[in-house]
């Protein structure tokens, strides 16, 4: 999983040629840490076909405001720059593979 940041967020995520899933959380955040290892086990499992990266929305709030983010976690799904699928509070697996699978 890669660490994102205001200087790396672009090249990236906006520039990326998978798409890209982006989980905004944060240190203090309980459901983010739920959400940690199912993320990596998506990530283990399809990696070929897409990033994922982790943001700390305490450390990063440029980004957490341009996108709106409003809690933790919320994972955005990036396409060709764009926001293609939005998912917030921790899910099962089954249920972010889903929402993530017809852009994938």
């Amino acid at each position: 999983m890669i660490t994102l940041t205001t200087q790396n967020f672009e090249e990236q995520v906006l520039h990326n040629d998978k798409p890209v899933l982006v989980e905004f959380w944060a240190d203090w955040c309980g459901p983010c840490k739920m959400v940690a290892p199912v993320l990596e086990q998506i990530e283990a499992e399809e990696g070929d076909r897409l990033t994922i990266g982790k943001l700390d929305g305490d450390a990063e709030q440029e980004i957490v405001a341009r996108y709106n983010v409003m809690g933790f976690p919320t994972m955005l799904l990036f396409r060709d720059g764009e926001i293609v699928q939005e998912i917030v509070g921790a899910r099962p697996k089954r249920m972010i593979m889903a929402a993530l699978e017809p852009h994938l």
